[in-house]
C-alpha cells in the first residue's frame, strides 16, 4: 500500500515537472542576433564602372580661335598626333616682327664690330685716342646685347606659335570634345578628353560607413554587367578623402590586373569582395561590448556565453573583427547589457 502510494505520488508529479520547464522555456525571451559570415551585416555587391586610370583634360595656355579639330569623340590618337590648332594669324605677325628685329639687330652689331676695329686700329697707330676706342668697345657689346634680347624674342614668338597647336601627350582614345572650329577660347579652357589605352581600373561610389571598412590592396572579383562570364582580378589602390559634394559618397578606385578586351571604357561592372578563408567578419556596433566582446549563443542548449573578439576597424555602425569569431557563430546583436553569463535564450529573431 505504501508502495502504491509513493508510486502514485511520482506519477502525478510529472505533470507539474513538465509544466516548469515548459514555464522556464516560454519565459526564455526571443534574442535579435546574426549568424556571422565573412563581411557579414553589409552589402557585399557594388556596381562600378570601367575608366582610364590616366584621363586629361586638354586645352591651350592661351586664348584664341579654334582654326581645326581634326578629331572627334571614340578616336584613338598616336603620341604627338595633332588634336586641334588655334588661328595663328596674330602669332605668325608677331613671329615677323621678331625676325625683323633680329635682322635689325644683326646689323647694328655688324657696324658696331666695324667701328670698333677701325678705333684699335687708328689707336694702335697713334692717330686716334685711347678714349674712342673705349666708346667703341661699349658700343660693340651694347649691339650685342641687343641681339640677343632679339633672338630671345624670336624664340618666345616661335614658342608662343608651337602653342597653338594643341598634340596628343600619349596614345589614347578620345573620350569627349568641347569646342569645335571658329569657337573662341579662354586660356586654360577644355579642347577635349584624352584617355590613356591600355591602363583602366574600376571606380565604384560607396557610402561613407562602406568606404571605412575598405582597406588599400583589398581584392575584388569584377564581372561584367551585360556578361558575367567575362571576369577579371581587381585590387583596391585609392580611396578618395573627400566625398562627392552631390552625393556624399566616397570614390573607391580598383586596378584591374590583367582586363579582358570586353572590360571598355565605360562599361557597368558587378563588383565582390574576394573572400578568402582569412576573410575579416563584418558586425553591427551594437553587439560589441567593452572591453571587445559578444555574446554567443550555444543552439544545443539555447544559453549565451560571453567570447572575448579582437576588432581591427570600426566604422560608423559597423566593425571589422579580426578574430575571436568564426562563420556560423550566432552573435546577440540587440540587448546585450541585459544579459547574463549561461542565461537560457528563446529564439532567434533576425534584425
Amino acid at each position: 500500500m505504501r508502495a502504491f502510494g509513493l508510486l502514485l505520488g511520482l506519477v502525478l508529479s510529472l505533470p507539474a515537472q513538465a509544466d516548469e520547464a515548459t514555464q522556464v522555456e516560454k519565459q526564455a525571451r526571443p534574442v535579435v542576433s546574426v549568424i556571422v559570415d565573412a563581411q557579414a551585416g553589409i552589402s557585399l555587391s557594388y556596381t562600378g564602372t570601367v575608366v582610364a586610370r590616366t584621363e586629361t583634360a586638354l586645352g591651350f595656355p592661351m586664348s584664341g580661335t579654334v582654326a581645326a579639330r581634326p578629331v572627334a569623340t571614340g578616336d584613338l590618337v598616336n603620341k604627338g598626333e595633332v588634336l586641334a590648332s588655334l588661328d595663328t594669324s596674330d602669332l605668325d605677325a608677331d613671329l615677323r616682327t621678331a625676325d625683323a628685329g633680329v635682322t635689325v639687330a644683326q646689323a647694328q652689331l655688324r657696324s658696331a664690330t666695324d667701328a670698333r676695329d677701325r678705333a684699335k686700329t687708328l689707336a694702335e697707330r697713334g692717330v686716334d685716342s685711347a678714349t674712342r676706342l673705349e666708346d667703341a668697345e661699349r658700343a660693340l657689346i651694347s649691339a650685342q646685347a641687343r641681339l640677343d634680347q632679339a633672338k630671345a624674342s624670336q624664340d618666345r614668338a616661335l614658342d608662343v606659335k608651337g602653342l597653338a597647336i594643341l598634340t596628343a601627350p600619349y596614345a589614347g582614345v578620345v573620350t569627349g570634345t568641347f569646342a569645335e572650329p571658329g569657337a573662341t577660347l579662354s586660356e586654360g579652357q577644355t579642347v577635349l578628353q584624352l584617355a590613356a589605352i591600355g591602363q583602366r581600373e574600376i571606380v565604384i561610389d560607396v557610402s561613407e560607413e562602406e568606404a571605412g571598412l575598405q582597406q588599400i590592396d583589398d581584392r575584388f572579383i569584377a564581372s561584367l554587367m551585360a556578361s558575367d562570364t567575362i571576369k577579371a582580378d581587381a585590387v583596391l589602390t585609392r580611396i578618395d578623402p573627400v566625398a562627392e559634394k552631390a552625393t556624399r559618397t566616397y570614390r573607391l578606385h580598383l586596378s584591374i590586373e590583367t582586363a579582358p578586351q570586353e572590360f571598355r571604357l565605360g562599361s557597368l561592372v558587378r563588383v565582390l569582395p574576394a573572400v578568402g578563408k582569412e576573410a575579416d567578419i563584418i558586425l553591427p556596433k551594437s553587439a560589441l561590448l567593452e572591453p571587445p566582446a559578444v555574446w554567443i549563443v550555444d543552439r544545443t542548449s539555447n544559453v549565451v556565453s560571453l567570447r572575448p573578439i579582437e576588432v581591427s576597424v570600426t566604422s560608423g555602425d559597423y566593425v571589422v573583427v579580426s578574430s575571436g569569431l568564426s562563420a556560423g557563430d550566432e552573435v546577440v546583436s540587440k540587448g546585450i547589457h541585459s544579459l547574463e553569463e549561461g542565461q537560457a535564450v528563446g529564439p532567434r529573431v533576425s534584425e
